[in-house]
This record gives C-alpha cells, sequence and structure tokens, in this order.
C-alpha cells in the first residue's frame, strides 16, 4: 500500500515562507500527476495546486501567485513553496494524486501549517 508523509510545517509570522515536502513509499510519483491539498479547521479539504509529470503546474486562484508547487523524480519527491504568508492559509496540508474522480491514494497524516503572529 502507498504511504503518503508530507512534512515541513509549523509556525510562520504573516509575510513569511514555509516550505512543505510530500515523500512516498510504494508508488513512483514520477509517473502521476501529484497535488497539495489543504484543511482549514471546519471546512472541506480544497486543491491548492497540482503539477504534472512534466513539471506544468495550476494553482487555486487563492494561492495569489504565492504558492509554488515542484517535483524532484529522482527524489521521489513533491514540494511546495509558500510564500507571503496569510492567516487564512492556516490549515492542514496534504498531499495525493488527484486521480480522475478521486484521490488515488490514502490520506497521510498531512503536516500543519499556522500563519500567526
Amino acid at each position: 500500500q502507498v504511504q503518503l508523509v508530507e512534512s515541513g510545517g509549523g509556525l510562520v509570522q504573516p509575510g513569511g515562507s514555509l516550505g512543505l515536502s510530500c515523500a512516498a513509499s510504494g508508488a513512483i510519483l514520477s509517473i502521476y500527476v501529484m497535488a497539495w491539498y489543504r484543511q482549514a479547521p471546519g471546512k472541506q479539504r480544497e486543491l491548492v495546486a497540482t503539477i504534472t509529470s512534466d513539471g506544468s503546474t495550476d494553482y487555486a486562484d487563492s494561492m495569489e501567485g504565492r504558492f509554488t508547487i515542484s517535483r524532484d523524480n529522482a527524489k521521489n519527491m513533491v514540494y511546495l513553496q509558500m510564500s507571503n504568508m496569510k492567516p487564512e492559509d492556516t490549515a492542514v496540508y496534504y498531499c495525493n494524486a488527484p486521480g480522475t474522480m478521486a484521490p488515488i491514494w490514502d490520506w497521510g497524516q498531512g503536516t500543519q501549517v499556522t500563519v500567526s503572529s
């Protein structure tokens, strides 16, 4: 079974930057479209960004050009670099392969990102 492990979360001040990492065991991520999602308290999980196998990216409108998704196929890793962070970015961040109708794999634990002064 595929296990997804997100890391890099923590406490950051508004306007600050933070980088997240996604690692997987049991799957070669390079052949999949990968995505970052986030879930804020009391809200549904939402799609943040996607990246294709060849590196094409898409972002949710709410990211406002502040987030960058990337991948390193040699390391079997996917990353999310966040800058100019806002309190509304506070959420648990998850990675997964979006699939066609639903994410392909079970969700990992996610990594908590808290933006606060």
